[in-house]
């Protein structure tokens, strides 16, 4: 009988094996899909970061194309991030960004020492939004059709390499 004992945890390793080394086999974390791809931004209506008066909704920024930048300032990749969204928006790339469980007054001093990349920027102080979409952290970037739909998601930082090598080509198809 104790010998029986002994397979219970090898098979239990092995169930556990079978379950998730698919998972491992993924090749970039950037590539967990999404299932929202192809609907509409889920509907919200939250305040901006800089003015807790304006609302903005699913539906006030849909007719051009955009990047919908998930950050926050305690996210360090965050912080490595932002030059690169600075140099994007720079070139014409636009992109709204959504400041996910975060304090507004460390954004808006955020602003002051980093710049401000975004055309506009959507204060999700209790997350409900990012739960919406699907985040599981921050940075996550989705790329939104003029039309409002997603057409991508990029889960983790963008930079020099990742937007020429990857993402450029997705967003000049939007």
């Amino acid at each position: 009988m104790n010998r029986w004992l002994f397979f219970i945890p090898v098979v239990f390793a092995i169930i556990l094996g079978v379950v998730f080394v698919p998972a491992l086999k993924l090749e970039n974390k950037e590539d967990i899909p999404t299932p929202l791809k192809g609907k509409p931004l889920p509907v919200f209506s939250l305040p901006t970061v800089k003015d807790p008066q304006k609302i903005l909704s699913n539906t006030t920024m849909v007719g051009k194309p955009f990047l919908l930048n998930v950050w926050a300032t305690w996210c360090i990749t965050c912080k490595v991030e932002h030059p690169m969204l600075n140099k994007l928006s720079k070139q014409g790339v636009r992109i709204i960004g959504m400041d996910y469980k975060d304090s507004r007054e460390s954004a808006l001093k955020w602003f002051e020492t980093y710049g401000n990349p975004y055309e506009v920027n959507i204060y999700d102080e209790d997350g409900t939004l990012g739960f919406d979409l699907g985040v599981t952290g921050a940075p996550e970037t989705f790329f939104i059709r003029s039309d409002g739909t997603i057409a991508y998601r990029h889960v983790g930082e963008i930079n020099d390499v990742v937007w020429n090598d990857k993402l450029k080509a997705i967003y000049e198809t939007l």
